[in-house]
């Protein structure tokens, strides 16, 4: 996997860590909800990264425990870590065709710290309306 951007929230550890004793549908449900934050990110990175026939499939949206991860599969899209150059603006270095004697620089192209960027507030609210449902029913359930 390629280096990505995820959403921290581990302000939630406990929520998570009791969610885990709770019934799994209840679980499971949060966890699609997590997952649909992410993608609102992940749908601005796949139209930022729109100059490439490979990088927009391969961007994914994972959810493990308290955090959401939106991240370009390496395998996939072998070239999409050196174009996102760390969501910075610049150029990188690479060598033509693997000949290690001979290197150029190319522009970077940014899609996922940019479409973090633009859409992140809206994912973080999508990802906390998600924890309050599931507290709401978890306190209802005693």
């Amino acid at each position: 996997m390629s280096d990505g951007i995820s959403i921290d929230t581990s302000s939630f550890a406990k929520f998570a860590r009791d969610l885990a004793r709770v019934d799994l549908a209840l679980k499971a449900e949060m966890r699609k909800e997590m997952k649909a934050a992410g993608e609102i990110v992940a749908t601005e990175a796949r139209a930022r990264a729109g100059f490439s026939t490979r990088i927009p499939g391969s961007i994914k949206v994972g959810v493990a425990g308290n955090k959401i991860r939106v991240y370009a599969q390496a395998k996939k899209a072998p070239e999409a870590k050196p174009l996102e150059n760390g969501g910075q603006d610049g150029t990188f270095r690479h060598p033509v065709f693997g000949d290690r004697q001979n290197w150029v620089s190319q522009p970077a192209r940014p899609f996922l710290r940019p479409a973090l960027e633009a859409n992140g507030a809206a994912a973080v609210a999508a990802a906390k309306r998600a924890v309050e449902t599931a507290l709401r029913e978890v306190r209802s359930h005693g």
